[in-house]
């Protein structure tokens, strides 16, 4: 395959399945010969539009049949009005980004204000970055994307740049109920 081949993204149909495992809900298909055309070395983050939909950035997850499947969560089925069985109309295209997600404004503010914390964030796995970026981005105002990035990289650094999960939602609800609190005040 040459470079020529992904200048244009991949067009094909496909149809909304409801998923087996506790992981996702639902998810649709990629045949192997599509899926590989979109591969890039180890990198199966792809962007996707269904229907017409605005891009979203997503991975092509093997489904251990030969093929590949892409998850749809249900806040996308819901604003698509998608269900079970709906046939998609799905473009695709390889994920050049650095991460596989949107950086976030408000962690790059504080990269360039603590260097520490980049270094600390880009010795993590590529998925653990993009789940922190993913948490980040669920701030629906700046102030709560504020609130994510700070919290996230304090918890780096009294970690030790390792993450506990569990320990980080308890100070990511701790921190939201600080800011509902003074914004009730």
């Amino acid at each position: 395959m040459n470079e020529s081949d992904l200048a244009s993204p991949l067009h094909f149909t496909s149809i909304l399945e409801k998923s087996d495992n506790k992981l996702w809900g639902a998810h649709f298909g990629v045949s192997r010969h599509t899926a590989e055309k979109l591969i890039r070395g180890t990198s199966r983050r792809v962007v996707c539009s269904l229907n017409g939909s605005p891009e979203r950035q997503c991975a092509l997850i093997p489904d251990g049949k030969n093929a590949y499947v892409i998850t749809v969560n249900k806040s996308l089925r819901n604003s698509l009005g998608l269900n079970f069985g709906s046939r998609l109309r799905v473009t695709l295209r390889p994920d050049d980004s650095k991460y596989g997600l949107p950086m976030p404004e408000e962690l790059e503010e504080v990269f360039r204000q603590d260097k520490g914390a980049e270094k600390r964030f880009l010795a993590l796995t590529p998925g653990r970055q993009r789940t922190l970026l993913y948490i980040i981005n669920l701030g629906k105002i700046m102030d709560e994307r504020v609130f994510r990035a700070v919290t996230i990289v304090r918890h780096l650094e009294e970690n030790f740049g390792a993450i506990n999960y569990r320990k980080l939602s308890v100070m990511l609800r701790k921190t939201t109920n600080v800011k509902i609190k003074k914004d009730l005040l």
